[in-house]
């Protein structure tokens, strides 16, 4: 057992000289391995952090782009309602303007034609007074050149009559 207690035993320099190989390693290590190691991690850290930054701006610029394109889009219905309403209403008046002429042009001529059948009937009524009163000559003049009794005057008048 003796030759396996040389093996189990501690030995004070081999400890000292196996630290320090440890921490001369882990030195090492840690400036030429930890040190770039940790500066490439935090370099991809900071990267992947800008790139959400990036996003994140871009996102809010999308965002923006769209509260505009919608505030555009409702300005644009606004005005193109305004437009269409407007076209109406001139319409409207237009038409109120047309109808409101051809009810005016309408009376127009229906006061003129009044007015001309007016003159009409007076001339039709001054006509038949002129033919009553050159009736009424004749009459007179037949009745002072025949000059009969009284049923001869009536039955020569109901004659007349007759033929007017």
């Amino acid at each position: 057992m003796e030759e396996y207690l040389d093996f189990v035993t501690i030995d004070f320099w081999t400890m000292v000289f196996t630290w320090l190989n440890f921490i001369i390693l882990f030195l090492l290590l840690r400036h030429f391995l930890f040190k770039p190691v940790n500066r490439i991690l935090s370099k991809r850290a900071e990267e992947i952090e800008n790139t959400y930054k990036i996003a994140e701006t871009a996102q809010q610029d999308a965002e923006l782009a769209r509260e505009k394109y919608e505030n555009r889009l409702n300005e644009a219905k606004t005005e193109a309602d305004g437009i269409i309403q407007s076209a109406v209403s001139r319409a409207r008046e237009r038409s109120d303007s047309i109808i409101s002429e051809a009810q005016e042009n309408a009376r127009h001529i229906s006061e003129k034609s009044q007015k001309q059948i007016e003159l009409d009937r007076q001339n039709a009524m001054k006509e038949a007074r002129q033919d009553i009163a050159g009736m009424a000559v004749d009459v007179a003049e037949k009745l002072i050149s025949e000059r009969l009794d009284s049923s001869a005057d009536e039955k020569l008048i109901e004659s007349i009559i007759d033929q007017i």
